[in-house]
């Protein structure tokens, strides 16, 4: 969620940068920096980035699984089980 405390002005982060980075790290919140008034980037410590990729990730992954299973339900059909292990077998198959 957007604080409006979180907002700073790109020269103020250049100027304290070590103060940025410890309340980045602290506060595991973004903080949205602007160049001439607005909004131009947005910088946050690398644990939490690391989290909102994973759950990125994660809501792709579920989204998929979804479009999947409604594909299913209304009658879709999928290949048999015989048949992927069939041509997993000839494409890792070592010579």
């Amino acid at each position: 969620m957007l604080k409006i405390s979180t907002i700073k002005p790109l020269t103020d982060f250049i100027r304290n940068s070590k103060a940025h980075i410890q309340t980045l790290r602290t506060t595991q919140e973004p903080e949205i920096l602007t160049v001439n008034g607005e909004a131009a980037i947005v910088v946050q410590d690398a644990a939490s980035y690391e989290k909102m990729a994973l759950l990125a990730e994660q809501a792709i992954q579920d989204a998929r699984l979804q479009s999947a299973m409604e594909y299913f339900r209304e009658g879709g059909k999928g290949i048999a089980a015989v048949d992927v292990f069939g041509r997993l077998e000839e494409k890792y198959q070592t010579p």
